[in-house]
């Protein structure tokens, strides 16, 4: 068989879905490639599409294939009075055989690194997020480090609540040993790390760190110092901060200033963005262009100071 793929979101981050998929055929011995033309016959096309349109239009289906398969988170999320609702009866998991197969990178000759996602769910349930919806509201290891890696000097870790795991340990120590630096990308829970954690990551090759402070209602500030005392290096991570969702600007600014006064690295991240209003647009440009982030230490400064007048009409 003729098989395409179909990146919806485009070709910024390797798609693990589509990676699996591609392997598998493969293995079956179909010749799978990029979909590109309407002048080629595919028997079957594989849309994969991770965000939400707010973040990420679809596509047209394509017209010339016998089956079009479409999948993803981003397909089972829906605008509902101004929130993203996440519908799971939309939502389809990638068939066993697919799932376990061992991810093939060569369809992303553009990035060198591994992606791993050994363990899925997470305890929060965030109202702005979906994983709890579409994994469970329980962190459970699904993988080895070994199912995804093979030798490549970083990984970038997709997991999305690994501290929250009840076999962290094991999957921590497997990533140890790999060598490799390490990415965990869609951030560690400050309110589940643990000083056995911390001695691990101390341990680790981390290139990249990465932390929320989503809710303001919860005091992580001394979360934040502890970790900030015990953690080896000078930088401790980057934090997303979340706004435009249940915070008023005194508290977005509290968890900024506290963050960057404890050298994390605080990046503001916009709920719902084409709604929100410019001045929250205006926070997360202040806070996310570190260069003018180092130079004008205050907000309040920021929006009398000529970077605003330069970039306000962009």
């Amino acid at each position: 068989m003729r098989i395409g793929l179909i990146d919806v979101d485009g070709h910024n981050f390797p798609n693990l879905a589509l990676m699996r998929i591609s392997a598998y055929h493969k293995a079956k011995g179909d010749e799978v490639e990029w979909w590109w033309s309407d002048l080629i016959h595919y028997d079957i096309v594989y849309m994969s599409k991770i965000f939400s349109s707010t973040y990420s239009k679809d596509v047209p289906e394509p017209m010339n294939a016998d089956k079009v398969i479409k999948g993803g988170t981003g397909y089972a999320i829906h605008l509902e009075n101004g929130k993203e609702v996440f519908d799971k009866s939309k939502h389809q998991n990638l068939p066993d055989e697919v799932e376990k197969m061992f991810p093939d990178y060569s369809i992303y000759p553009e990035f060198d690194f591994a992606v791993s996602l050994t363990s899925r769910g997470c305890p929060r349930g965030c109202s702005f997020c979906h994983v709890a919806a579409k994994e469970g509201r329980c962190s459970v290891k699904v993988a080895d480090v070994s199912d995804f890696w093979n030798g490549q000097k970083h990984i970038e870790i997709l997991d999305p609540n690994i501290t929250a795991c009840r076999d962290k340990r094991d999957l921590m120590r497997q990533y140890m040993e790999t060598g490799a630096t390490l990415n965990f990308n869609q951030g560690l829970d400050m309110r589940f790390i643990n000083d056995d954690d911390v001695n691990d990551i101390n341990r680790m090759r981390i290139k990249k760190m990465h932390f929320a402070w989503d809710n303001p209602k919860d005091d992580l500030e001394g979360k934040f110092r502890w970790f900030a005392d015990k953690y080896r290096k000078s930088r401790k991570g980057m934090v997303y901060v979340l706004t435009n969702h249940s915070s008023t600007m005194e508290e977005n600014l509290h968890r900024i200033y506290v963050l960057r006064d404890l050298n994390y690295d605080p990046f503001v991240m916009v709920y719902n963005k084409p709604e929100a209003p410019q001045e929250i647009k205006m926070l997360q440009r202040w806070c996310n262009n570190k260069f003018v982030f180092k130079k004008v230490k205050r907000f309040e400064d920021y929006l009398g100071s000529k970077h605003y007048s330069e970039i306000k009409d962009m």
